[in-house]
């Protein structure tokens, strides 16, 4: 699944502490914002990231975002 900018924005706008595994695109609660790494309630991969450290990894554009995903 693709995660969008869309998705990663809303995230970090909804003031939760949301995490988005990069492997599945599940959105994961209780994560910190710098979170990485993190283990995912839905695939178990490795690989939830706090929303806003998705942010400073690939930078803000949506490009980069895209690229990423």
């Amino acid at each position: 699944m693709r995660i969008s900018i869309d998705q990663v924005l809303e995230a970090v706008e909804s003031g939760e502490y949301i995490g988005i595994c990069i492997a599945c695109g599940h959105e994961q609660e209780g994560v910190e914002p710098d979170a990485r790494a993190y283990s995912c309630e839905s695939c178990d991969a490795r690989k939830v990231y706090g929303a806003e450290e998705l942010l400073m990894l690939v930078g803000v554009t949506p490009s980069a975002i895209e690229r990423l995903f």
